[in-house]
C-alpha cells in the first residue's frame, strides 16, 4: 500500500528548489501552512528529517533529504511521461501464449504456431507445453490464453471449443496375434497387462474405460515418455494404451511394433481448445481461437 501521494512528493521537490516554504507555496498555489503540514506528515511517515527548518532561515535539505530528492525527481519524471504516452515510445507488441498438452504438442505445435503468426502479424506468439494440471493452472492464471488439450479434468472455470474426437491405439509386438487385427475392443485387451502414462488423469481415464465394461486390468508399467511405452510394448512387457500415435512401426531400440486402433465408442475423447471462463475474451484471443479452429478443421 502507498501511504504518500504524488502531490506530497511534488511539495518536497518544490521546497527543495525554492529554498523556502513561502516561495514553494506560491509556486504550488497552496497555503504555506498546508505545505508545512504536508512536509511534517511526510517526515513523520518516513521517520527521518528531510529539511533543516529554522525561523527566519532558508530551508535546507538534510543528507537524507538530498538522497530522497534524487529518487523523487526520477519518480516525478516518470509520472510525467506516463501522463504523456507519446513520450513512452512505440506501444509494446501484443502477445499471446498458446499452451498444448504434452502428448498433443509434437503433432500440432508447429502448424498451430505457424498459423497464428501468419494470421496475427505483429503479435508476439509464444508457446508452452505442460501436463494436464500445469496447463489448467496456467490458463486460469492468465499465463496461457488458449490451450489445446483433451477434455479431462476441466470444470466450469474453463470454456471449451470442441475440435475433434481422438481414439486411442494399443501398442503390441508385431508378432502378437492381436497385431494383425484392424481394430481392437477394450474387451480384447482386458486380460492383458497394461503400460500407461504416469499421469494421474490419464491413468484414471483409461482405467475408467475398462471399468465401464466391467474389467479391472493389471497396470504393469507406468511411463513418462511415449517412446518408452512403445519400446516396452514391442518387447512384450505389456500393451501400451495411448491417444498419441506417431507414424512408423519401429522403436528407438530397433524393435517393431503395431499400433491397433481401439474401436469402442466410449474410448473416443474430445480434443478441445481451452480458455478461462473467468475472464472476458479479448478481440485478440477471439481471433486466435478462430484461426486455430479453422486450422485444426483442415488438419491432415
Amino acid at each position: 500500500m502507498l501511504y504518500l501521494t504524488l502531490r506530497q512528493y511534488e511539495y518536497i521537490a518544490a521546497v527543495a528548489r525554492a529554498g523556502s516554504l513561502a516561495a514553494a507555496a506560491q509556486q504550488m498555489n497552496v497555503s504555506q501552512p498546508s505545505l508545512s503540514t504536508a512536509l511534517t506528515q511526510v517526515e513523520a511517515r518516513l521517520g527521518r528529517r528531510l529539511f533543516h527548518r529554522g525561523r527566519g532561515q532558508p530551508v535546507r535539505l538534510t543528507a537524507t533529504g538530498e538522497a530522497y530528492l534524487a529518487e523523487i525527481e526520477r519518480m516525478l519524471a516518470l509520472a510525467r511521461r506516463l501522463e504523456d504516452p507519446s513520450g513512452l515510445g512505440p506501444a509494446p507488441a501484443e502477445r499471446l501464449t498458446l499452451g498444448l498438452f504434452d502428448d498433443l504438442a509434437p503433432f500440432h505445435l508447429c502448424p498451430l504456431v505457424a498459423a497464428l503468426r501468419e494470421g496475427l502479424p505483429g503479435v508476439e506468439i509464444r508457446h508452452r507445453t505442460a501436463n494436464f494440471a500445469e496447463l489448467a493452472r496456467e490458463v486460469l492464471d492468465g499465463r496461457v490464453e488458449l490451450a489445446l488439450s483433451y477434455d479431462l479434468g476441466l470444470d466450469g472455470s474453463f470454456a471449451r471449443t470442441p475440435l475433434f474426437g481422438a481414439r486411442p491405439c494399443a501398442f503390441l509386438p508385431a508378432s502378437d496375434p492381436l497385431a494383425r487385427r484392424a481394430g481392437l475392443t477394450l474387451a480384447d485387451l482386458a486380460g492383458r497387462p497394461l503400460i500407461l502414462f504416469d499421469e494421474p488423469l490419464s491413468v484414471r481415464h483409461v482405467l475408467g474405460l475398462f471399468r465401464r465394461i466391467g474389467a479391472r486390468p493389471e497396470v504393469r508399467h507406468r511411463v513418462g515418455a511415449l517412446e518408452l511405452m512403445r519400446s516396452l510394448a514391442a518387447s512384450g512387457a505389456g500393451v501400451g494404451i495411448s491417444y498419441a500415435v506417431p507414424p512408423g512401426g519401429a522403436t528407438y531400440d530397433g524393435q517393431t511394433l503395431a499400433a491397433v486402433p481401439v474401436t469402442d465408442a466410449i474410448a473416443e475423447e474430445p480434443v478441445v481448445l481451452v480458455q478461462s471462463a473467468m475472464a472476458d475474451e479479448s478481440p485478440l484471443v477471439a481471433r486466435a481461437r478462430e484461426i486455430l479452429t479453422d486450422r485444426l478443421a483442415t488438419r491432415e
